[in-house]
């Protein structure tokens, strides 16, 4: 993403505006403004003047949501890091969403503009040189797993990996408190993934570098929820929306996914949203996030229909049924009626909803999941998701440790050539601003 690009968008999401409110508030037409958020390699790329540039920066200057100075472009108004901000017990750690106010929410996905043109393979940096992650996974994950590695990666860092419990000492005695302070002394950071819910907490417990949870059992996955909402807004900015008074559908197994726990939280820092949970009566949303949502002034409605749930949605969350964290509970009422597919997106969703997934999804015929036919539908988000997994996580570790502001001064152009488009299902728009 050009300096352009991430200065109007970060504009935009400031002032709270959609394109059409924004091109009005600047007295430009929106044609123009989307000329100047095209990609460098646009044929229809324009530059913005720089009488634009000034005015709108003064616009932000008078609404107090500019610092003085760029060098203080991700500090808050009394001047603390964002790491500070965001601080687990006083460490730059990432265990929950609930460390994140919608402010420092939004300071975060200004760091990870800036990181995308690094993500999307335009630029390179080498700011993590030397430092090295460890990803800690006691529990199966390929692409949890890969993605924060390949960030880690980008940013000019090593990786090392451990998957599973067969050799691990944990199995010998070991403790938790142990494990973590030794790792510690091997790397920087500290990227875990454990089956159950606390066990990340203990982890940081025991060490002071940045330690990132990757999922905690049926707890949460605050980098994955991040991702999520970072996705929701570039959609709705293509297509003229805001997150404010939206309407959410979260579909599938929303007692143990964790995804949508953790998701629904920093969907709550909004304002007015309406919130659609579909679910069997087994799997619905715990009661505690229930009553946290409704505090916040949201509307929260619960069905077991799905075809009536989706009417009007926004946003589709599905969610695959977490068969890995039930005991001896029956799974009742979930059936393959619970299937996302093209005919029911199509007879119960408008032209933009947004069709979304955490992944991974069972895609075999009949399954009580999301539906392969949708590939081909741009409404489909699945893989532009996945794709904002990497800019998110690097912004994550440049917060954690220290270098955000460094990083645009370090980038130069990446020597190799890739694909505009990653896949052949990606949509025509996959890409631009």
């Amino acid at each position: 993403m050009s300096d352009q690009q991430t200065f109007l968008r970060d504009a935009m999401r400031r002032l709270n505006l959609t394109r059409d409110h924004f091109s009005d508030r600047i007295g430009v037409r929106k044609r123009a403004l989307d000329t100047w958020l095209l990609p460098e390699t646009s044929s229809e790329f324009r530059v913005m003047p720089d009488i634009v540039s000034k005015f709108v920066g003064e616009i932000l200057e008078g609404e107090l949501l500019l610092p003085a100075s760029t060098q203080s472009v991700y500090q808050n108004k009394i001047g603390a890091p964002l790491r500070e901000q965001i601080a687990y017990n006083g460490r730059p750690q990432l265990l929950s969403v609930d460390q994140f106010s919608r402010d420092s929410l939004e300071q975060l996905f200004r760091i990870t503009d800036i990181m995308q043109p690094i993500a999307r393979r335009q630029k390179v940096t080498r700011i993590l040189e030397g430092a090295v992650l460890a990803n800690l996974f006691f529990e199966a994950s390929t692409r949890t797993r890969i993605s924060f590695g390949a960030a880690f990666c980008r940013l000019g860092g090593s990786v090392c990996d451990t998957t599973g419990f067969t050799f691990s000492s944990m199995t010998k005695g070991e403790s938790i408190y142990d494990t973590s302070r030794v790792i510690s002394g091997y790397a920087d950071v500290l990227v875990v993934r454990h089956p159950e819910q606390g066990a990340v907490d203990e982890f940081a417990r025991a060490t002071n570098i940045p330690v990132i949870n990757g999922g905690d059992g049926p707890g949460e996955h605050p980098s994955q929820a991040i991702l999520d909402l970072y996705t929701i807004q570039r959609e709705f900015s293509r297509l003229g929306k805001l997150v404010d008074g939206a309407h959410i559908v979260m579909v599938g197994d929303l007692k143990y996914g964790r995804t949508v726990h953790s998701l629904i939280k920093l969907l709550a820092l909004y304002r007015g949203l309406r919130f659609t949970l579909v679910a069997p009566a087994t799997l619905e949303m715990p009661a505690h996030i229930l009553e946290r949502i409704a505090r916040g002034g949201h509307v929260v409605e619960q069905s077991t229909s799905l075809a009536q749930g989706l009417k009007g949605a926004d946003v589709v969350y599905a969610t695959r049924i977490q068969k890995e964290r039930f005991a001896d509970e029956a799974i009742e009422g979930y059936t393959p009626d619970f299937q996302i597919n093209q005919a029911l997106i199509d007879s119960a969703c408008s032209a933009d909803t947004i069709v979304m997934h955490p992944l991974p999804r069972d895609g075999r015929p009949g399954a009580n999941d999301l539906s392969t036919d949708l590939n081909h539908d741009p409404r489909l988000a699945i893989f532009r998701q996945t794709d904002n997994g990497i800019p998110v996580r690097m912004a994550i570790f440049a917060t954690l440790l220290g270098v955000e502001n460094q990083v645009q001064h370090s980038m130069r152009d990446a020597s190799w050539r890739s694909p505009h488009h990653v896949g052949p299902d990606d949509a025509a728009f996959d890409g631009v601003a």
